[in-house]
């Protein structure tokens, strides 16, 4: 009881929560297949970072040609969605668009628990993770865009954290400032993990001073995705009019973020392809002619458009059942964008020093890798779901 009442003071909690509350759900068929769905997943992370304990990167397929993987991958998706999520949560909380007062908290949270995974994830790709948390300190590199995103997401989590539990109090002035931190140092940090793209200039095909800004609008797409595919499973397609009112108007930003992406899309291929210079036009085209890159221009990007601009908004059922495989496809388009960037050997602009040319270097992820990246979502759905029975995280519309 005293520990209940200690964290009462941080955070407020449901006065009908406990561990009883967690377990006595309505045992309903889809309540039971999500809960094997959770236990089933979270059991695959735990076997994922067993081996990795166990094997250390020996249980990944990744070389030293190709040093990054699906777990690189797993981590931008996880905490670029966060970022969306960060985004979408200010416009009420910091840029008063009263239409999203409501959703705050709830979006906040889902900031929080979508970041957590990304870090589980990366932190089994780094070699040496605490080594590296203790240097980071120490002997900090501030030349690395590596070190300024480390530094930055540890104060996003610290904001965002902060925000929710101000939020939970009702003190909406410090909500409103520890939101406008986050922001700013969630931007910040998901625009310095695209430069470290940006900055390859070893690999024409990921290098370019647009990089950054295309990280976040895609952050921000995947974000509104999670918000209809959230919104939808909590309502059962069933939306109370400010819900409906909340996710048309964020189908209309979605409309205008897709449109602007699909043309930075447009345009970076074809300034790739253009000029044929080596291993930019050669990859764009290996690029183009995979089938993981016509799915994501399909289920990312033109389906949902379609059914934003034919529907002016209003198709909220429909962009619910389009979110998912466009979330599926954000992920396949982070892992392509890191795969891709590796595609193409080094030493290909210098072809005539061999008597055979090199090829495109092949990777698939080991079944450790998948474990981890794929069981990560396990500890995201936990979450939300003790957080739904916790808190409360239904806001009113007039704050």
């Amino acid at each position: 009881m005293a520990l209940r009442e200690l964290v009462n003071k941080i955070v407020p909690i449901k006065e009908d929560f406990s561990i009883k509350s967690l377990l006595g759900f309505k045992k309903t068929p889809l309540n039971i297949l999500v809960s094997f769905m959770i236990i089933g997943l979270l059991l695959l992370l735990v076997w994922g970072l067993t081996q990795y304990l166990i094997h250390g990167h020996h249980a990944y397929n990744v070389t030293r040609e190709h040093p990054w993987g699906l777990l690189i991958s797993g981590y931008i998706f996880f905490v670029g969605t966060s970022t969306g999520l960060c985004v979408i949560a200010s416009f009420g909380h910091v840029f008063g668009i009263k239409e999203f007062n409501h959703i705050g908290k709830r979006t906040t949270l889902l900031a929080i628990i979508t970041l957590l995974p990304g870090f589980i994830i990366i932190l089994s790709e780094i070699g040496h993770p605490v080594t590296m948390m203790i240097y980071n300190i120490l002997t900090p590199g501030t030349t690395s865009a590596i070190w300024w995103m480390g530094t930055l997401y540890g104060l996003v989590l610290t904001f965002i954290i902060l925000e929710f539990g101000f939020a939970l109090r009702g003190d909406h002035k410090w909500a409103v400032r520890f939101g406008i931190g986050g922001l700013i140092a969630d931007i910040s940090a998901f625009t310095t993990l695209g430069s470290v793209f940006a900055y390859l200039v070893a690999r024409p095909i990921a290098n370019g001073p647009f990089i950054p800004l295309y990280f976040l609008l895609t952050a921000i797409v995947a974000g509104a995705f999670f918000m209809f595919m959230i919104y939808g499973f909590k309502h059962k397609l069933n939306f109370p009019e400010e819900v409906e009112v909340t996710l048309v108007k964020l189908a209309k930003i979605l409309g205008l973020l897709l449109v602007v992406t699909m043309f930075f899309e447009w345009w970076r291929m074809m300034t790739a392809i253009y000029g044929g210079m080596p291993e930019r036009a050669d990859t764009m085209m290996k690029i183009i002619g995979t089938s993981s890159f016509w799915i994501e221009m399909l289920f990312a990007w033109a389906i949902p458009f379609v059914i934003i601009l034919v529907s002016k908004g209003k198709a909220i059922k429909a962009l619910f059942f389009a979110a998912i495989p466009a979330l599926i496809s954000i992920f396949l388009m982070r892992n392509d964008m890191v795969h891709f960037a590796q595609m193409a050997p080094m030493q290909m602009l210098k072809t005539k020093e061999y008597q055979l040319a090199p090829t495109w270097i092949e990777y698939f992820p080991s079944s450790v890798e998948w474990a981890i990246a794929v069981g990560a979502l396990g500890v995201c759905f936990l979450l939300y779901y003790v957080a739904e029975k916790a808190f409360d995280l239904d806001e009113e519309a007039h704050h």
